[in-house]
This record gives C-alpha cells, structure tokens and sequence, in this order.
C-alpha cells in the first residue's frame, strides 16, 4: 500500500479528485494518510475530514522564517511515514530542510508545460505571450520554484478569446487527471528516476 500525503492551500480540488480517484478505489493499492493545509478553515480540510482523513495545519511563512516552517512540514508529515509526499496546491516554495527529509519522493503539479511558465502566474502568463498551446506538468519538486524533472506532461490548447478564467477552467480537468494518475503509477511501481540521466524520469504507462 503507497502512503500517500497531500499538501494544500485552499480550496482542494485536485485533493478531491485523488480521494475519489485513487483513496477510495479499491482497484489503486494506495491511501492518502495525511493532510496537511497551509490554512485554518480552507475547503480542503473539509473534503479531507468528509473522507476521514487525518488533517494538520501547518501556516504559510515570512523567506526569513521558512527553515523554520519547513522543519516543521517535516516533523509533521514524517510522522505519517509517507511513501509520496503530493503537492496539490500548495501555495509556498519549499526549502531544502523539507526537501532532504524525503528525497525524491516529492511531486508537485505545476499549470504549465514546463519549463515554459514557472512560478504563481502560469496560466496569465500563457494568455499574455499570445501561446497556442499550454498544458499541466507533474515534477519531481526541488528547491528552484518548478524546476524538478518532469513526470507526466499533458498540453491544453489555448483557444482564441481565453480568459484566465475559461484557460484555468480546461487546466483544472487536466490536472485532476493527470495527478491521479501519476500517484496510481506511483503505487504499481512504475515511475522510477533514469540511473544513467538523472534528470529524465522514467515512466512505464502500459498495461493498465
């Protein structure tokens, strides 16, 4: 069983489709053992609480403060002994103090193609370069905001008269998909790092 634990910020859209995707299918030899949420009172706790699932609240920091904040992620989600460590809209850079106490077992779903449009601005920035196509990344998180190797990719046209409302609106289905399955491939083994390139992940979708 992979153990999974998911970090959010607020309203926990992408949490809802891994509870209804992977949590709660039989068929997906996973479980989600841990939220924890950047805020006190956001929609997330409640669909984690409505699963019965542990919820922690851990605040967002000040730069001068986040070792701090992130030793304390890592004290927090540790205890939850995760296999994977999801971040579903997390809305914080995290540091190497979080970061090295599970290493490569952090993934973070990013609204872009990366490294096309890293950072909080992804989709705005899409419809201000004019791009046709754009899409939804899940990487390995590092410490460069973004910046980890790519897992799953999946492009989202952007069509002519998007607002970033109507662009976020087609991303949004893209990400609740393509997160579930990265964390089902995850739990049948199937996504490893290339030894011999270490920036290249490797993914065998075959067969399910």
């Amino acid at each position: 069983m992979l153990r999974v634990v998911v970090m959010v910020s607020g309203n926990g859209s992408n949490l809802q489709a891994l509870i209804d995707t992977v949590h709660a299918n039989p068929e997906v030899d996973a479980q989600i053992v841990l939220v924890v949420c950047s805020k006190d009172g956001a929609r997330a706790l409640e669909r984690a609480a409505a699963a019965g699932i542990p919820c922690e609240v851990v605040a967002l920091a000040d730069p001068s403060e986040r070792a701090a904040r992130d030793a304390r992620l890592a004290e927090v989600i540790g205890r939850a002994r995760p296999d994977l460590v999801v971040m579903a809209g997390w809305m914080s850079i995290v540091t190497g103090t979080f970061l090295d106490a599970f290493p490569g077992r952090v993934i973070n779903l990013h609204p872009s193609l990366l490294p096309a449009f890293p950072g909080m601005h992804a989709i705005e920035e899409a419809i201000a370069w004019g791009v046709r196509l754009t899409g939804v990344t899940v990487h390995i998180a590092e410490e460069a905001v973004d910046g980890g190797p790519p897992i799953l990719q999946e492009p989202v046209p952007v069509l002519a008269g998007d607002t970033a409302e109507t662009l976020a609106g087609r991303i949004h289905a893209v990400e609740h998909r393509l997160l579930s399955r990265c964390v089902t491939l995850y739990s049948q083994g199937r996504i490893h790092r290339d030894p011999a390139q270490p920036r290249r992940m490797i993914v065998d979708e075959g067969g399910s």
